[in-house]
Order: structure tokens, then sequence, then C-alpha cells
């Protein structure tokens, strides 16, 4: 491999991994107030079309668009409609007690059926797939910092040619593992998580964190979506439930991560390396790997590479189960309602 390749093979995961980390760092605060929410890759969906379709009426709306408007236009309709969902979501679980995994995969359901309903009507009004553009809106998502890129040699590119949401999830994922750990509202937030009704009985208000959670939780998870449609595919939609299935794994990088934003901060990339293995594997490798297996083709080999994010991740939960630590276990009253009389 060369020097040249390893270096894109960094970019890639880094960027693809940021969109992994914002829905990791989300459903972070979701869980440790106790709520295992499932329907991050809808949440994500959602925030994903919300930006480009507020993007994309503005852009069509006015005859010289301007960028920094269209960016705030697309945050803020992204945080508007991924916060609704978040609580939507509280409301069914926290108020109705409806069952948390049903409810989550119904959000996962529905975000993803209106996702692709609106993102299928915009390319109708376009003119047809892959012509829907807000181009002026998403340069300004993938400018690089001024003054460092180009300025550090061959690997300055590793760590400065992203857009600022890249150094934005980051910013985010430390904020809230310091939140988590050492405010009183954090410690409140995992009382709630922990031991709901001990929670109560000291006077935290359950209700009050579990929305607050669900709402802000779910804000973060649209963001990546938001991260993806912007900067990942520059400013355009795809039917192709690509978001969906990133959701999925940043529920998954949450177990990886022990329930600790801080290790979203390397989790992320590392799946993002391991996404991409099979497009930056040098060949000789796989087709080595697949005459050892008796394979036919090295697409074959190609088709196990992918597989790699899930077996790390399994890897890990053998490992951490091992330790038998309490703090790297799920929240103790994860997935269950809480019913104030049971007290």
């Amino acid at each position: 491999m060369s020097v040249a390749q390893l270096i894109s093979w960094l970019v890639a995961a880094i960027t693809f991994g940021t969109v992994i980390m914002y829905g990791c760092v989300g459903e972070t605060i979701n869980q440790k107030a106790g709520d295992l929410n499932l329907g991050v890759p809808g949440v994500m969906m959602i925030g994903g079309i919300a930006a480009l379709a507020s993007a994309f009426i503005y852009e069509n709306s006015v005859a010289d668009p301007s960028p920094i408007l269209g960016m705030i236009i697309s945050l803020s309709s992204t945080l508007i409609a991924s916060g609704l969902a978040g609580a939507l979501y509280a409301f069914m679980i926290v108020t109705l007690k409806v069952n948390q995994n049903v409810t989550g995969l119904t959000l996962t359901i529905f975000g993803t059926g209106i996702a692709n309903f609106f993102g299928g009507n915009m390319m109708k009004l376009s003119g047809g797939v892959g012509t829907i553009s807000v181009a002026n809106t998403a340069n300004v998502f993938r400018a690089k910092i001024p003054g460092l890129f180009g300025n550090f040699g061959t690997f300055g590119s590793i760590f400065f040619s992203h857009g600022w949401m890249v150094y934005l999830a980051l910013v985010i994922a430390f904020a809230a593992d310091y939140f988590l750990n050492h405010t009183r509202a954090g410690l409140n937030l995992r009382a709630v998580g922990e031991k709901p009704a001990t929670a109560d009985a000291a006077g935290i208000n359950v209700t009050l964190y579990k929305y607050l959670a669900a709402i802000i939780g779910c804000m973060i998870c649209g963001m990546g979506g938001l991260f993806y449609v912007m900067d990942y595919i520059q400013g355009t939609w795809a039917n192709d439930s690509a978001i969906e299935a990133l959701g999925w794994l940043a529920v998954a990088l949450v177990i990886f991560t022990s329930w600790k934003p801080r290790n979203a901060t390397w989790g992320a990339y590392l799946f993002g390396l391991c996404y991409w293995a099979y497009i930056y594997i040098p060949v000789n490798v796989s087709k080595y790997l697949a005459d050892k297996l008796n394979l036919q083709k090295v697409t074959y080999m190609q088709n196990l590479y992918k597989m790699l994010p899930y077996i790390v991740t399994i890897i890990v939960l053998c490992v951490v189960s091992r330790k038998k630590k309490r703090e790297n276990q799920a929240p103790a009253s994860l997935g269950l309602s809480y019913f104030r009389e049971d007290r």
C-alpha cells in the first residue's frame, strides 16, 4: 500500500466515522437516561432530509442565495426536526409508557419513510435522480479551516482536510463526557438511568431529565444526518438508506465505547477504517486470503471485509464482559419504563 493510499484511507475513515460519532454521542445521552432509543437511524434520516429540504427551498426561492444563511437555515432545520422527533419519542415512552424497543423501531421506519418520500419528490422537482444540489450551502459545511490545510506537508490532509463539523463532533463528544461525569446535571441524568425511583426520591425530576435527554440526544443524532448529506455526499440525496445503515452502526458503537462519549472519538474512526478496508487492503493480500479460504473470487473476500466493524464490536463485547466492571455496563434501568407509583 502506498503512502497516498494510506492517507486516503485515513481521511475516508475520519469523514465516515464522524457520521457515526454524532449518532453514538446522541444515543449515549439517551441511554444514560435509561432510554434505549432504537430510532437513531430514523432520527438521522430526518435530520438529513430537513437540512437538505430547507436549503433546497431557500436556494431555489431567491436569486442570489447566501451560503452562510443557507447553512444557518439547514442547521436550524435539522435541530428543530430531530428535536421534535426526540420529543415524540419521549412522549411515547415517558408519558404513555409505550415499549421502548417498539417505539424506537417505529421511529426508524417513520424517519426512513418520510425522508425518502421528500427526497424522492425533490428529485422529481429538480429533474431526476442525482440532480438535487444545494452546492452553495454544502460548500460552507465542506470548507476547510483557513491557514491550516496544506501547511503541514503530505500528512496534513489527514487532520486538516475536513469541514468544520468534523471538529465540532470531537468537541461535542468531549463536552458530553465532561457533562456526564463532572456536572451535577450530568450525574443526576446518570442517576435517572441507573435507579429512577431513588433519583425521584432524592428530588430529581425524572420526567424532565428523560425528556431533555431524548430531545438533546436526538438533536445530536440529527446532526449526523446533516453532516452526511451536506459534507459526505456534497449536498445531494440518495434513496439508498445509507444513513439508516450508519445509524445502526452508531447504536453498535455505543456498546463498543462502553457508554463513554470520549471513547467515540477513536471508536468511530476505527469503525471507519474497518468499513473501508475492502477498498484499501492490497489486492494481493485479498488474493492470498481468498486462496487460503478456497474462495473463487476476490470480491467474496471483500464482502467479508465489510463485516469487520461488527466483528470488532463482538470482540470488544466479549472483552468488556470478562472484566465485569459496573462502569463498563449499560445503565441498570435501560429499556425499562418508570412507574412512579411503584417506588
